[in-house]
């Protein structure tokens, strides 16, 4: 939804001390700069292309030697949770369209045992890649009361199948009921098999089939950062009865080949922080760089995509500055002119009148906002790129601006009104034009299909990354006094408990999922596949942000580890 316009004058500002300044009490950065360029790999040397190479030729042999329907499907499944895809994007492709005809014509024959367990793989893995496939394969498998028609017992293999029907039900469309029966039957068979009336991690710890009920029912692996589970599926399938040890060797090498990748660029972008030289001026504001590229890393992982991960690293930060100049640090009066300082972008006078602070902030992202325009656009196409990457930085300052109207004068809006400014608000519109115009080069007529085209898709992904956010973060921000979240907003419009609030949400974020799985299903074209997948990534990172509390706020927790494994530790 679109903000109207500010229209307020310059005017003479009202004095702010210091001591009177609202305050997060962010802890300090933990990521410091000279740690940042000690990080150093071996795997960046040519030898290691080398061996990479030949692992990659005997794993494309597999493809052919192999005939068994279940272990082709394993085969590919675990290609892609190794990380490992990209080596093997023909390959797989040749398979999927050759399993998606035989799902067509109905000629997929496999033992009863494995019936379950082939057709959820199956329907998961053709869905991720945008075949159209009904869920009616699945169907079958349920009585009329939503249970699975087989007794499901703690036997390896039952617990194996039911749960691949829980991570395919996790690709539902909107009315798929059957799907949405297949999720409870499963969560509730799962349980039961292992007769716990809700999973308990310590209890269950022993077992592979254990760990791998917990992570689901936690986090579908659809709804998870793939490059951030890695190391997880290397730990599964090494453990696995039929593991390849090539397969297992290739995933180690590619993964620490990876990671050298990343320390470099890390180590670029610090030093680029660093000597941007804005962290003392806009000290109240969360440094987070590495947070930042962790994020970035996550949307786009692929060594070819070095410079979407610089872009989005940067980002990144300014959203995270410039959303604590408005939540936290500034005054209301000071928002106006700064919120217009960004509206008449070219306007140099505007920004000489703002707070130091504020002129520092503004002049900072400017430069880096031209700096991406004429990498992206070049010298041809910058003055376009710029056009449009200041409009969404615009619309995300006026969204911004609006919660403070609303903070301003202690007016909790309706959860609708909250969310027609929120996804704005939640820097998902800034984030997915910037990793568009860096996967697409396509800065001309194309620009206004992509608003039109992607509409939705945006606006889901944008409101899962701002309600996993409130989910989060709305116990900290209401012990800080900050503007009312979607939780706060639902519970006074309906009069219910925050506990029945967050249900709400959560139910809506489980909504978005399904039409951003319907955005990714509806596309007809390879070439806008790397950019629904940095999409789809962007909400995926948002519940590794926020699953169990603030992932920005806080750096000591889940994220840490999250960091540790991607740039610091090797497999």
């Amino acid at each position: 939804m679109k903000q109207s316009n500010l229209n307020v004058s310059p005017q003479t500002f009202v004095s702010v001390t210091d001591n009177l300044r609202r305050s997060a009490n962010y802890k300090p950065n933990i990521w410091k700069h000279h740690f940042l360029q000690s990080l150093h790999s071996k795997y960046n040397k040519e030898e290691f292309v080398m061996v990479l190479n030949k692992l990659v030729m005997e794993v494309k042999s597999l493809f052919a030697r192999e005939t068994n329907i279940l272990k082709q499907l394993e085969l590919v499944d675990w290609i892609q949770k190794l990380g490992l895809a990209n080596h093997f994007q023909k390959e797989i492709n040749g398979f999927l369209e050759s399993i998606h005809a035989y799902v067509k014509t109905s000629h997929v024959n496999t033992s009863e045992e494995q019936d379950l367990h082939v057709s959820a793989l199956c329907f998961r893995l053709l869905r991720n890649h945008g075949y159209a496939v009904l869920p009616d394969m699945l169907s079958k498998f349920l009585d009329k009361n939503g249970k699975v028609k087989r007794t499901i017992s703690s036997h390896a293999g039952d617990v194996k199948h039911v749960l691949e029907l829980l991570e395919a039900s996790h690709l539902g469309l909107e009315g798929e009921k059957i799907l949405d029966k297949a999720k409870i039957c499963a969560i509730s068979s799962l349980k039961d098999a292992f007769s716990l009336s809700s999973i308990n991690k310590d209890r269950l710890s022993d077992t592979v089939d254990a760990e791998r009920v917990v992570h689901s029912l936690e986090l579908s692996s659809h709804w998870r950062v793939q490059w951030f589970e890695v190391k997880w599926h290397v730990k599964q399938y090494s453990k696995e009865k039929n593991m390849n040890p090539v397969l297992l060797e290739l995933s180690k090498l590619n993964f620490n080949m990876i990671q050298s990748t990343l320390q470099l660029e890390l180590k670029e972008l610090s030093r680029w922080w660093e000597n941007l030289g804005i962290k003392e001026e806009l000290s109240f504001a969360r440094n987070r760089l590495v947070e930042s590229f962790m994020c970035a890393a996550g949307v786009a992982f692929e060594p070819k995509h070095k410079s979407i991960r610089k872009w989005l690293t940067k980002v990144i930060v300014f959203v995270l500055v410039i959303d604590d100049v408005y939540d936290i640090h500034a005054s209301f009066q000071e928002l106006k002119p700064f919120t217009m300082a960004f509206e008449r972008w070219d306007d140099t006078e505007v920004v000489e009148e703002l707070p130091t602070y504020m002129k520092t902030c503004v002049h900072a992202l400017k430069d880096v906002t031209n700096e991406i325009a004429y990498e992206i656009g070049g010298e041809n196409n910058f003055h376009l790129v710029l056009h449009y990457l200041k409009k969404a930085w615009i619309e995300f300052c006026k969204a911004l601006y609006e919660e403070a109207k609303w903070y301003n004068k202690g007016y909790i809006p309706s959860l609708q009104e909250y969310l027609s400014n929120a996804w704005i608000s939640s820097s998902g519109p800034v984030i997915l034009l910037h990793s568009y115009l860096g996967t697409m080069y396509q800065v001309n007529y194309s620009m206004e299909h992509f608003l039109h085209t992607y509409e939705d898709l945006v606006y889901n992904v944008s409101l899962v990354i701002r309600l996993c956010n409130d989910l989060g973060t709305t116990v900290a921000e209401r012990e800080r006094g900050d503007a009312a979240s979607s939780i706060v907003c639902y519970m006074k419009e309906e009069g219910v408990s925050e506990e029945k609030a967050r249900k709400h949400i959560e139910d809506k974020i489980i909504e978005a999922w399904k039409k951003i799985n319907k955005c990714f299903g509806c596309s007809s074209s390879c070439l806008v596949e790397p950019f629904l997948t940095q999409a789809i990534n962007a909400a995926r990172v948002s519940h590794t942000l926020y699953q169990n509390g603030d992932g920005f706020g806080i750096q000591d927790r889940d994220i840490k580890k999250h960091i540790l494994s991607l740039v610091v530790e090797p497999l």
